[in-house]
């Protein structure tokens, strides 16, 4: 192998990956589940999984120069900012008076 060893490799791959599949599943919940509640747990959790670990394959990739850099810097980031925006959205929903989704109810 040329500069990356076969675990490194192996380890941007995996995670890659798990990326993926987290973007995967944060796209789904979107589109399917009930209402804005739901939604936005949804978003700030598998999304943020999903970008972090991107972003983490990309850092390994890159190595420590400043794209690796700038990728570990943007994981804390979107770390941060993405439960921040989905309780924003969460509590500006709630103070418009749009009431949570329960079982039972007929929106879908």
């Amino acid at each position: 192998m040329d500069a990356i060893g076969p675990a490194r490799l192996a380890l941007i791959v995996a995670f890659s990956l798990l990326g993926l599949f987290f973007t995967f599943v944060s796209m789904t919940g979107v589109i399917r589940l009930p209402d804005v509640y739901s939604r936005a747990h949804t978003a700030s959790q598998a999304d943020t999984l999903g970008a972090g670990f991107t972003l983490a394959a990309v850092a390994l990739a890159a190595g420590w120069q400043g794209v690796g850099f700038k990728s570990v810097l943007l994981v804390f980031f979107i770390f941060v900012t993405n439960p921040t925006a989905a309780h924003a959205i969460a509590r500006a929903a709630f103070e418009a008076g749009i009431v949570p989704w329960t079982e039972g109810d007929e929106r879908r």
